[in-house]
């Protein structure tokens, strides 16, 4: 009779979270300071593909304080990534469910009207404009894209935090950088034209004094 062959899997980060997430439940707040740690960046990026930013560091900590307080509630510790980011998504939709003034709200484009003065103003500017189209792909993508452009997680990282295979997080990175070069491009031509047309007013003007 063959044996057959067994293949036997690395200790994984996965399982070290396992066992931060179960003594976490128990009471070790160290454990859960160690997941904090390795969890911060993924509950920033959710967010800051759906809240102002300059809300976003005061929402982590709430986002922290709810999972402390429901982690008893979580049945399969191996999921505690993905539970964790229904948290935080549900975070950001209370925050625009309980916040009804206009100027809470970020307006895409805003940070891009102020003129700039200095080339790291500049280097804002296009930062927020980039996030600010990124913030109109489908959630899939952008949180991907997120996570990888800003916070600066790889892509197992991301997989192993969201609980996503590598695969997916491949294609959404993929198809997410397509939609989004797409986007900045039609935006680009767009500011080309407005910016165009403003000349041609101008120079209207000035033949008519």
């Amino acid at each position: 009779m063959e044996r057959q062959a067994v293949t036997v899997q690395p200790v994984s980060e996965t399982c070290a979270d396992d066992a931060l997430v179960s003594a976490a439940r128990d009471g070790d707040r160290r454990a859960f300071g160690l997941l904090y740690q390795h969890y911060a960046r993924m509950v920033h990026g959710i967010l800051l593909c759906r809240v102002p930013p300059r809300d976003v560091d005061d929402l982590v900590q709430e986002v922290f304080l709810l999972a402390l307080r429901q982690l008893h509630s979580l049945r399969d510790i191996s999921r505690f990534g993905a539970w964790l980011g229904t948290i935080t998504r549900n975070r950001a939709n209370d925050y625009y469910r309980r916040s009804h003034s206009a100027e809470r709200q970020m307006e895409p484009g805003a940070e891009e009207q102020a003129e700039s003065r200095t080339n790291d103003h500049v280097v804002e500017q296009e930062a927020a404009m980039t996030l600010a189209v990124l913030r109109t792909l489908p959630e899939t993508y952008r949180e991907s894209l997120t996570l990888r452009l800003v916070e600066g997680m790889t892509g197992p990282e991301i997989a192993a935090r969201m609980g996503l295979t590598h695969g997916s997080v491949r294609v959404n990175l993929h198809r997410g950088m397509q939609m989004l070069r797409e986007k900045l491009a039609e935006k680009a031509r767009g500011a080309g034209q407005n910016t165009g047309q403003r000349m041609r007013e101008q120079k209207q003007v000035s033949e008519h004094e």
